[in-house]
């Protein structure tokens, strides 16, 4: 039997009315009707503490949005673009995912992410940009369809519903897409030990793998 494949939306503002929420929820709409199981973890229901090197015992909030992550085999991103990058609250929960260095595999290994961002004006590209990087730093896989909505508050109403079907079937896409990766993915083990050595020796991003490579 296939392995069931899930999909964990991320993402949101901290804005009452978040239009990257919206489009969150439609790529998510998107995942399911391609055969996933689908969670939202909305940033402003998280209410993460900011995140610090030093915490102690991680809060409740924070084991689940790791716990999520982890066990995904997918993951959906959707950021506003604040000031030419993604926002606070946003690179934040990221932030938490330092958490996921001692798992097994560490990290986004071999996870596949697909990217959203919403714009008032009339970029977007800029937070999918960003949020890349940090895709690559975590040893995750970006889809090469990414989508960047600009004037997002042309495009969603303020029940978070958009009449806009050239952005509604763009957004189904890549939760189809993000899904149908993954369970190409799961298929299969795509990172080798060679190369999980080598980009723990490149980029170590732990204590324990800076160590390892000294």
């Amino acid at each position: 039997m296939a392995k069931e494949i899930k999909v964990v939306g991320l993402g949101g503002s901290l804005a009452a009315q978040s239009n990257s929420l919206a489009a969150l929820k439609i790529a998510l709409e998107g995942a399911a009707a391609a055969g996933a199981q689908t969670e939202l973890l909305d940033v402003r229901e998280l209410n993460l503490p900011m995140y610090a090197p030093d915490f102690g015992e991680a809060p409740e909030s924070v084991s689940r949005l790791c716990q999520a992550v982890h066990e995904a085999d997918g993951l959906l991103w959707s950021s506003p673009l604040y000031h030419g990058t993604i926002s606070g609250s946003f690179k934040n929960a990221l932030d938490w995912l330092q958490l996921l260095s001692d798992r097994e595999p560490a990290y986004l290994t071999d996870k596949v992410v697909g990217l959203i961002s919403t714009a008032g004006g009339t970029q977007g590209l800029q937070a999918v940009n960003t949020m890349e990087f940090v895709v690559r730093a975590l040893r995750g896989w970006a889809v090469p369809l990414v989508i960047p909505i600009p004037q997002a508050w042309r495009v969603f109403d303020k029940e978070g519903h958009t009449h806009d079907a050239k952005v509604a079937e763009q957004l189904h896409a890549l939760g189809h897409e993000v899904t149908r990766a993954a369970r190409q993915f799961a298929s299969k083990v795509i990172t080798t030990p060679d190369a999980a050595r080598a980009e723990a020796e490149i980029q170590p991003i732990s204590e324990k793998e800076a160590k390892a490579g000294e």
